[in-house]
């Protein structure tokens, strides 16, 4: 039996055999390991985007409300002026954010239409509702009351927005 030509090519395969039977579980577990990385990172990067998208939108929001609308541009302008700017200040943050929409539930983007959408006629109301001559400061703090008597829809969709951050971190 030991005489045979073919004992030293079976006893080299006896031996080699668990060398390579390790060698393929290594290397197979090594590719699975790496898949894995490769799937964190890709996971990792997603959540970092959506991390952005909702702080680029709580931002947006939190610059939509009335108590931060007040303060900006010149205290001289008229109300329709100081409406004309506003309006058109709101649709192009908005319109510069809108791609944030692929990366935040539709629920969180609805309400955040709604949020710009709400103020802009909170605005326009006020103003329909105020004399043509009132002034600036008047036009503001009826502005600012009439937003504090209604619902709080930015705060709310702040705190949505909070939820879903909750979800991915």
């Amino acid at each position: 039996m030991f005489d045979s030509e073919y004992f030293p090519y079976a006893a080299a395969m006896i031996i080699a055999l668990p060398f390579l039977v390790f060698a393929r579980q290594f290397v197979h577990g090594f590719m699975k390991l790496k898949k894995q990385e490769i799937n964190f990172l890709a996971t990792k990067t997603n959540s970092e985007i959506k991390l952005q998208a909702l702080e680029r939108m709580t931002l947006f929001l939190e610059r939509l409300k009335p108590s931060n609308l007040v303060m900006k541009f010149d205290k001289n302008l008229q109300p329709h002026e100081f409406i004309f700017l506003t309006e058109k200040n709101i649709i192009e943050e908005f319109e510069y954010n809108a791609s944030q929409q692929l990366y935040i539930s539709k629920s969180s983007w609805q309400d955040i239409i709604t949020s710009k959408n709400n103020i802009l006629q909170s605005l326009r109301k006020t103003y329909e509702e105020m004399n043509e001559n009132s002034k600036l400061e008047d036009f503001k703090t009826v502005f600012l009351m009439s937003y504090l008597n209604s619902e709080d829809y930015i705060s709310d969709t702040i705190e949505n927005l909070r939820k879903e951050l909750n979800k991915i971190i």
